[in-house]
């Protein structure tokens, strides 16, 4: 079953593969902002939900440790219970004694075994989480990274536009009108412009 934060990426991925290419386009595309914005707003909120719930089953390797030492006492406490039954003679007490200790190092090394494993499976789960969060946010820094390049080519390629086609027009209007016209359009314009004096 896919996480909550996987489903955000999927969405995202989604929606930006069905976008609408910018026209004469083939690589940028127009997106809504508030959308982006939502999304990346839900992934904020879910990331922090997930890693609480990978917490929650790293906590979970503190019950298999209690659950190994609960057993190492009972193993303990059965040694116990056999070498008081079995303290009658010098030579039973001595296998008692014997099998106490084999019990108690057995069941350390049990206990040991089952703490040295959790520890592993702990530590393998929060790399792996870590890593993954890495992963996606890295991703979204890509994707916004990319946007907010294409938005200023888009504006720096307009602004040159703009500066072209005002070139062309006052090349044109030169062309048209006489120098001396222009100055007297000019004059007027600037004499309608200036405030009545009283």
């Amino acid at each position: 079953m896919a996480s909550r934060i996987e489903q955000i990426i999927d969405d995202l991925e989604l929606y930006i593969e069905n976008c609408k290419f910018k026209p004469f386009s083939t690589d940028m595309i127009i997106v809504n902002k508030t959308e982006i914005d939502e999304m990346i707003r839900d992934l904020r909120m879910t990331t922090p939900e997930e890693i609480k719930r990978y917490q929650k089953i790293i906590s979970n390797k503190e019950a298999i440790i209690n659950d190994a030492k609960q057993k190492a006492q009972a193993l303990l406490d059965n040694a116990a219970v056999q070498t008081t039954e079995l303290i009658s003679e010098h030579q039973i007490m001595q296998q008692a004694y014997a099998q106490a200790n084999e019990i108690v190092e057995l069941a350390t090394q049990q206990a040991q075994d089952i703490l040295d494993r959790a520890t592993m499976e702990a530590n393998g789960m929060r790399t792996s989480i870590m890593q993954y969060s890495d992963g996606m946010l890295a991703n979204l820094e890509n994707i916004i990274k990319q946007s907010i390049e294409f938005a200023t080519k888009d504006y720096n390629k307009l602004v040159s536009d703009l500066q072209e086609i005002d070139s062309v027009v006052t090349a044109n209007r030169a062309a048209l009108v006489p120098p001396e016209v222009m100055e007297e359009e000019e004059e007027t314009a600037e004499d309608a412009q200036s405030p009545a004096v009283l």
